[in-house]
């Protein structure tokens, strides 16, 4: 007899968690008690389902390190218990906190399903109730009594993806995510199709290890036409600064004004972590590749290769806490650790 996998669905806040009140068009918070009454599809999963919500749910733009430290507790505590997990989370910042996730958990060996929505769920229109059904399904999916998937995914219109490879491109449309440099992991359509060639393989003979020191002392200077000395100065100098995700042009150009590489130059040696990334959404950072990023690479900024913008804030945020040496941290950083970079 097939196993019926065990599934905790841990409701963060955002979209996905309304329902409309029809009485007064107003939308109200959700109650995942009754989540098989206003979602019977649900019946038809072979799976196990739990359900578990913050007391006080939490709209993504105001998701900060501690709520990612309490997501990933939750699962933690509830590792040895279910067999997947479906985290239900706002679709703003969802990349930061799936891309966080993955970082937190080394060598995962269960599903972490990130979804949510653009309409609630009570909408009649909805593209919660698919999210949801298929990422409780996905989350389930086992081969010889494994999960087939082992990583933190997200799930959004149709396609799961890596989630430390995703970015929000869409605030209107149902296809909100896209992941333009890793292929989606798995597809839904008539059948669920799964690409087991893109999937990460944890070291199963090892146990999973949850990392929550995270040091969120960063920020991110994206480049533009006419940027000038003195905003450079003014925010690399702000106090207790760790670190610095650097958005560039194109494969990794920045300009080759002198002020520009003297004030990287001067806070690097002061022990700031420089990461070059892309403003592209596809594609990488390949330093020394023009002139312009020649002197980057001399002056010790490191390559984020073809990281995602929040996978990279994600990873500054969860080295820094490891209080590494420059060079140690230069090494790790341009490591692919959980299939964030190719």
């Amino acid at each position: 007899m097939k196993k019926r996998a065990k599934i905790l669905l841990i409701y963060t806040g955002g979209t996905i968690g309304m329902i409309k009140d029809y009485d007064t068009g107003a939308l109200k918070a959700f109650n995942f008690d009754e989540l098989l009454q206003n979602i019977p599809e649900l019946k038809i999963l072979e799976h196990e389902i739990d359900t578990l919500s913050f007391d006080d749910p939490i709209d993504s733009s105001n998701m900060n390190v501690e709520c990612w430290v309490k997501v990933a507790n939750t699962i933690n505590e509830n590792f040895e218990t279910y067999d997947g997990f479906v985290v239900l989370h706002g679709s703003d910042t969802m990349s930061y906190t799936a891309s966080a996730l993955s970082f937190m958990f080394e060598n995962l060996t269960k599903p972490v399903i990130f979804t949510g929505s653009q309409l609630p769920i009570g909408d009649l229109r909805t593209d919660a109730k698919e999210n949801l059904i298929t990422s409780i399904q996905i989350a389930g999916l086992q081969k010889n009594g494994k999960p087939v998937i082992s990583e933190v995914g997200l799930y959004f219109e149709y396609k799961l993806y890596r989630a430390n490879r995703t970015t929000k491109i869409n605030a209107e449309h149902f296809q909100a995510f896209a992941s333009l440099n890793y292929p989606p992991l798995a597809e839904s359509g008539v059948y669920l199709s799964v690409n087991h060639s893109a999937l990460w393989r944890p070291n199963r003979r090892q146990k999973t290890k949850l990392h929550t020191g995270f040091n969120n002392e960063v920020l991110i200077l994206k480049m533009f036409p006419g940027i000038n000395a003195a905003t450079v100065e003014y925010m690399l100098s702000k106090p207790g600064l760790k670190g610095v995700v650097l958005e560039t042009y194109g494969s990794g150009n920045a300009p080759s004004d002198d002020w520009f590489l003297d004030i990287l130059k001067r806070k690097i040696s002061e022990g700031l972590f420089v990461v070059n990334i892309t403003q592209c959404i596809g594609g990488s950072v390949v330093m020394g590749q023009y002139e312009t990023s020649v002197q980057l690479k001399k002056i010790g900024v490191v390559s984020g290769k073809d990281i995602s913008t929040e996978a990279a804030v994600a990873k500054l945020m969860y080295l820094l806490g490891k209080e590494l040496s420059p060079k140690v941290f230069k090494t790790i950083f341009e490591t692919s650790l959980r299939g964030e970079m190719s």
